[in-house]
């Protein structure tokens, strides 16, 4: 299900995102060869292209029939059978497709460079602006489908559970933010983002019923991306409350049931929730006499932990514990409030980069199977529409980096043509887009290597 929703994901974005290049190309007169979802080395599922009054079908071909040839005005669309996106070749464009000595030496006014760079400009650029469009359009439709449910950070009764990293830094597990400089931040979220992305000075928080204020390192940011702990920054505190038996499990053969509370291990008390996943973790395999809770009675159960450290149970979340305050919006409500999260989520997605460009950062970069295994086990639409908005702001964001061989590079060679005067030659383009596309597979060998290495040393 997550290989699924992520290919789902990725294709709706790639299409989009080449549906952005085709418009700007057909509002500018500009030839477009073929547009396909899905690349289609060697066959294609479906050819379809439309000539003479009506549309010509082929299926599972090698190749277009020759009649097609006959009307290189008229685009043709195909299906691949390798899902990895799409694309749009445009004709006379230079590009990871088309070399330079495959263009004809003169220029027609239909191709790609026979227009001017301000037009140019715009083809290129479209597929970036469909997908920020999209990802905001996403937005809206969530806001006014589903509303928003978040948990103020004031009502976190049990305050905070923060990560080794933030404990260094002067955090107690236990602590209830209060401000950030001179911030009220009103969610976990807001807390995080700000504390991790907008050299944050101090923070105020709540302990022991006394205010303290923690000086914020500087190499906190790095610190705590550098130990792959940013999912884990910080947490609500919570207890640990069954809320399901897992059949065939520890828990089952001890007896823990449904609504029973964990209290201690081994006649050492415990609270929260992260304390006993910490104290699980440390004894795989072994065996743990728990103390629970059941209504006012005190038990107690001689538990055998698995392997993973896991005790067969689904618990409580923060949500059962805390007020969640919903938020419905009408449509017109949800027009500025979807935008301003699309931009909000752009902001912080850039301000990450001062991080990944670090020791630290470059540590933590992924693979399409680190982004895979964000999506949900068990198909959720809320889901899948967060996380295909998210991708299509990154998928922007990346695209618009000037690195040759990404829409970024040609809009720069672009800018520089409009600046000067002086158009590139093809030759160049060629070279440029060559060695753009190498830095690009290299990176991408790099995040899989990172990755392989997590799933199989974690």
């Amino acid at each position: 299900m997550q290989i699924l929703g992520l290919l789902a994901s990725l294709t709706f974005l790639v299409v989009t995102h080449e549906l952005g290049h085709f418009t700007f190309a057909k509002i500018f007169k500009t030839r477009v060869d073929q547009f396909y979802v899905f690349f289609n080395p060697g066959i294609s599922l479906i050819r379809m292209k439309r000539f003479d009054g009506k549309f010509h079908f082929s299926f599972f071909s090698g190749k277009a029939p020759e009649e097609w040839d006959k009307h290189p005005e008229s685009t043709e669309w195909g299906l691949g059978w390798l899902p990895l996106g799409g694309y749009c070749s445009i004709n006379g464009m230079v590009d990871e497709k088309t070399k330079a000595s495959d263009l004809a030496s003169e220029v027609q006014p239909w191709e790609f460079r026979a227009k001017p760079a301000w037009q140019r400009f715009f083809i290129i650029i479209g597929g970036v602006l469909v997908n920020f469009l999209t990802a905001i359009i996403i937005y809206i439709l969530m806001c006014f489908t589903w509303g928003s449910d978040y948990i103020p950070l004031e009502k976190a009764t049990y305050g905070l559970e923060f990560s080794q990293e933030m404990q260094d830094a002067g955090f107690q597990n236990g602590d209830k933010v209060l401000m950030v400089d001179t911030m009220h931040p009103q969610t976990l979220g807001d807390f995080a983002n700000t504390v991790l992305l907008d050299n944050v000075k101090t923070v105020t928080v709540e302990r022991n019923g006394q205010e303290v204020v923690i000086d914020i390192p500087k190499d906190l940011p790095r610190k705590v991306v550098g130990a792959g702990s940013s999912s884990l920054f910080c947490n609500y505190r919570i207890p640990f409350v069954i809320d399901s038996v897992l059949a065939g499990t520890p828990a089952e053969s001890a007896g823990l049931m449904k609504g029973d509370s964990l209290v201690g291990i081994n006649d050492s008390a415990m609270f929260c929730f992260f304390d006993f996943k910490k104290t699980f973790m440390e004894n795989k395999g072994n065996e743990l006499q728990i103390d629970y809770m059941r209504g006012d009675s005190l038990c107690h159960a001689a538990v055998t932990l698995d392997s993973l450290g896991n005790i067969g149970v689904a618990y409580k979340q923060p949500a059962d514990f805390f007020e969640v305050v919903h938020v419905d919006y009408s449509f017109w409500q949800s027009i500025p409030t979807g935008t301003k999260q699309g931009f909000s989520t752009l902001g912080n997605y850039v301000k990450q980069f001062k991080i990944i460009f670090t020791k630290e950062g470059a540590t933590q970069l992924g693979s399409f199977l680190t982004i895979g295994s964000i999506f949900p086990k068990v198909w959720d639409w809320y889901r899948f529409w967060s996380m295909t908005a998210l991708l299509g702001i990154i998928l922007a964001f990346m695209n618009i980096i000037p690195i040759p061989g990404l829409d970024g590079g040609y809009i720069l060679f672009i800018l520089v043509e409009m600046i000067t005067g002086k158009k590139p030659s093809d030759k160049f383009l060629g070279i440029a887009n060559t060695i753009g596309f190498v830095l690009l597979i290299a990176l991408m060998v790099y995040a899989l290597g990172l990755d392989f290495r997590r799933f199989l040393f974690k």
